[in-house]
């Protein structure tokens, strides 16, 4: 099975279970704890995909950095995922597990490129104006992106809006191809 299957049955599970015991909110903060640890140590990461180490190894490794910064269920659902040897797509998981969640919270990722660093109520301005497009809730992770002449481009989904000088400029010149043309 896929490693992305996996993590989407892994993913969907949790979630259940999780609002089957009201435990909702506490794990969605565990596990962005958690993937937070992950992506920022590549000791971590290597260790959990290591086909070498123990289980035993790897459940008291777990234990010892998270047991006492998570909650039970959390802690429960990791030495399962070490028991069934999942422990390798946790990442994955992960991923899957919080588009579910912003699925379910009705939140979309507006990822947001711009020319310059924009202020934070030009930010919500826009953020603003994609959730009145979209109508759900809008979450930004905004960049700069010094190869932009001027503008924004943002993506939602697979939806980009390309609000740049060099697409704008583009887009003028095709209008006066066409008009040109007419003559």
């Amino acid at each position: 099975m896929s490693a992305y299957r996996v993590a989407r049955r892994y993913a969907e599970a949790v979630i259940g279970l999780a609002e089957d015991q009201k435990q909702g909110e506490r794990l969605a903060g565990d596990l962005e704890m958690i993937q937070k640890a992950i992506r920022e140590s590549f000791e971590l990461q290597s260790f959990l995909k290591s086909p070498v180490i123990s289980k035993e190894k790897k459940r008291a490794v777990l234990a010892d950095l998270f047991k006492a910064k998570v909650g039970t269920f959390t802690s429960d659902f990791l030495n399962l995922l070490v028991e069934k040897g999942r422990e390798d797509v946790l990442d994955s998981i992960l991923i899957e597990y919080f588009k579910m969640r912003d699925n379910q919270l009705g939140i979309v990722t507006l990822d947001l490129r711009a020319a310059v660093d924009l202020t934070n109520d030009q930010q919500k301005a826009i953020a603003k104006r994609f959730e009145a497009m979209t109508r759900k809730k809008i979450r930004i992770v905004f960049s700069v992106d010094k190869q932009l002449k001027g503008g924004f481009v943002a993506r939602v989904g697979d939806t980009v809006y390309n609000g740049s000088v060099s697409r704008q400029l583009e887009l003028l010149r095709d209008r006066f191809a066409e008009g040109s043309g007419r003559n």
